[in-house]
């Protein structure tokens, strides 16, 4: 059983969860935890005449529908696609907390988790960082990272949703070891070989300390130690060649020192297929590589292909 988090309901996930369910492209069971009321109004609004089934528990569960376990936070009235709004918010940061605690009472074996919108949650959660953070603190473990996933490239991160000053504070030898192994175990699922290459974060990987002495004092150790474990990893690879070798078959993954890092070649190289994977959970959670799309919510032209991608990859990954 997977379960799905609607995301924001004035965003495109409503939409790509009825479109996607209505072509047949998600096999298996799931389970939803959201407001029915978005649903329907899109369900309505475009015409797809989808089938939902309101559940409060698994004995509920209806094949042939859409099962939801129903939040009841939303009216018809309060969703206006395309806008922020508090109490959407609100809802949004709801559905994530309900599908994360099945999960970690085994009810479901994974989440997929449909885009959110982070100033609509911030109005009444003011310390929200984004889905990775927040079910990680739920999980109540600081060992994880955000893995993004495409058929040309894998990368994670050593941090992602700090300022760039904050998060050159994050490149110590500890946390870069502890992404390198949550690297390794995940990369070795997906990948024939786990060939991790880890990128500098100065220009040309500090050339030798002359830009900075993060790559000797910090990175380096922690590439040393993953081998001296066995792992197959090199680097400070500099950062503008890094993805470039790996394009070209030399690494199977990227470890990278901050969100942009790893997150602008991975959507350029495919902006519409990416997947985002959480690492170190009890559980397996994945989740579209885009966002909350307001400018076409409910108008049936949203990409499905993330979402797709996203929710084969929870079927693969779980036990």
């Amino acid at each position: 059983m997977i379960g799905i988090s609607m995301g924001d309901a004035n965003g495109v996930g409503p939409e790509i969860l009825l479109r996607a369910f209505k072509e047949g492209r998600l096999g298996g069971d799931f389970i939803v935890t959201g407001d029915s009321s978005a649903l329907r109004k899109c369900d309505e609004l475009l015409g797809l005449q989808t089938s939902l089934n309101i559940i409060k528990d698994s004995a509920g569960y209806r094949s042939g529908s859409i099962n939801i376990y129903d939040s009841q936070i939303l009216t018809v009235d309060e969703i206006k696609p395309g806008r922020i709004d508090k109490k959407v918010g609100k809802a949004a940061l709801h559905c994530i907390k309900k599908a994360a605690l099945l999960a970690l009472q085994g009810e479901i074996k994974a989440m997929v988790t449909l885009p959110v919108n982070k100033e609509a949650i911030r109005l009444t959660e003011p310390d929200f960082g984004g889905h990775t953070g927040y079910i990680a603190d739920l999980c109540k473990t600081d060992n994880y990272t955000m893995m993004l996933i495409s058929d040309q490239l894998i990368v994670t991160h050593v941090s992602t949703h700090l300022s760039m000053r904050d998060a050159l504070d994050q490149v110590k030898t500890d946390r870069i070891s502890k992404v390198i192994r949550l690297t390794h175990e995940a990369t070795s699922k997906l990948r024939p070989q786990a060939r991790i290459a880890v990128a500098g974060i100065n220009p040309h990987a500090g050339e030798n300390g002359a830009f900075g002495r993060e790559e000797i004092d910090e990175i380096g150790p922690a590439v040393m130690d993953a081998q001296k474990n066995g792992f197959e990893v090199f680097g400070p690879v500099p950062p503008d060649t890094v993805f470039y070798q790996a394009l070209n078959g030399k690494y199977d993954a990227v470890v990278c020192m901050y969100h942009d890092q790893g997150h602008i070649p991975l959507k350029m190289l495919d902006f519409d297929g990416g997947v985002n994977v959480t690492l170190g959970l009890p559980f397996t959670r994945t989740s579209v590589d885009h966002g909350t799309a307001y400018d076409i919510a409910y108008q049936g032209i949203s990409s499905l292909t993330s979402f797709c991608n996203a929710y084969d990859l929870a079927l693969e990954l779980s036990p």
